[in-house]
């Protein structure tokens, strides 16, 4: 269900965050509810699932902001963080509550660690070469808005079948 931005005046900063937070949770809502069979029920060739998808948020989350921002090394990292198909991977002991809550306190811990840090402030990535907190939430409110776009039709393709 499509929801109208909650903030839609303020500064710069407060507004992406509430951008990507509001893309955040209606990735969530993409799975949650869903009995445990539905949301790994795979419809579509790739790895993309209701709950693979919060999975794979809750990686990018780790790989921008821990990784990246805060500079942790990959033993400090509190969760999985490798990129690719790899983030899509969910336990078969994993439920969907799980995999909500895990994607939830990471969330959280990129909410601390961007707080410590400027909208300018600078990063070089690997791949993408030099980056700042500004792109990096640019970049998952992009990103997770695309997810949440893939998780609404799967979720319209389970619910209605």
């Amino acid at each position: 269900m499509y929801a109208l931005p909650e903030k839609t005046v303020g500064t710069e900063r407060e507004l992406l965050e509430a951008m990507l937070d509001r893309n955040r949770l209606a990735l969530v809502e993409n799975a949650r509810g869903l009995p445990e069979a539905d949301a790994r029920r795979r419809l579509v060739s790739s790895l993309t699932t209701p709950i693979a998808l919060v999975k794979h948020a809750a990686v990018a989350e780790r790989r921008w902001f821990q990784w990246l921002v805060a500079g942790l090394g990959e033993t400090e990292i509190d969760g999985p963080s490798t990129p690719g198909d790899a983030s899509f991977a969910v336990a078969d002991d994993e439920t969907v509550a799980d995999v909500i809550a895990e994607y939830e306190r990471a969330s959280a811990r990129s909410r601390e660690i961007a707080a410590g840090f400027s909208l300018d402030d600078r990063w070089t990535h690997p791949v993408v070469g030099e980056v700042s907190l500004r792109f990096i939430y640019l970049f998952l409110i992009e990103e997770f808005a695309r997810h949440t776009g893939h998780g609404d039709i799967l979720r319209e393709q389970i619910t209605a079948g």
